[in-house]
């Protein structure tokens, strides 16, 4: 693990953010503890598929925050090549895609660079983020907009909306500290 992956997930796992267990009514999710939904999977069991196969292995409520550790690493950071992004791009696009999706968080990203849209993270894509994506830059705030924006487009934003809109709030100050 890397010292921007280790600060990334102590971020996103915080109280404020993902930390501890929740079995909120209307959440299509399911249950959801360190912000791993048991629908992650496809199937609302009451079972977390922690090795990716599509199989749940651990009842949600027994997740552990190293269980939640793995997951993010294999199944967000490394799927959205947030190593490979500058801070606090990285932190955001991660956030995104543990929230939102992998294929949305790097289509925003690729939309706020200007890049083809495809949800594949490239050499093009990466290359603009390094040298656009730094704090100095608009970017990282263009970047939180459009993940506001899609937020806006939701079905259920009407009852979660404004907990998703907080989320990017805290990021982006956690985000610009850091």
């Amino acid at each position: 693990m890397t010292a921007a992956f280790d600060l990334a997930f102590k971020i996103i796992t915080s109280p404020q953010i993902e930390g501890g267990f929740c079995n909120t009514a209307g959440d299509t999710g399911g249950k959801t503890k360190y912000g791993i939904a048991d629908a992650r999977d496809g199937k609302v069991d009451g079972m977390a598929d922690l090795d990716g196969n599509g199989t749940g292995d651990k009842r949600i409520e027994d997740l552990l925050l190293d269980d939640a550790k793995e997951v993010y690493k294999r199944d967000y950071w490394d799927m959205c090549k947030c190593e490979q992004l500058p801070w606090p791009l990285a932190l955001y696009v991660f956030d995104a895609a543990v929230n939102q999706g992998c294929n949305p968080a790097v289509r925003m990203l690729q939309q706020v660079l200007g890049c083809k849209q495809d949800g594949v993270i490239g050499q093009i894509t990466i290359g603009r983020a390094q040298k656009a994506g730094h704090s100095e830059s608009e970017i990282p705030a263009q970047y939180m907009a459009a993940r506001a924006t899609r937020y806006f487009g939701t079905r259920s934003f009407d009852k979660f909306g404004a907990g998703w809109l907080k989320r990017i709030f805290m990021i982006t100050r956690i985000g610009e500290i850091k």
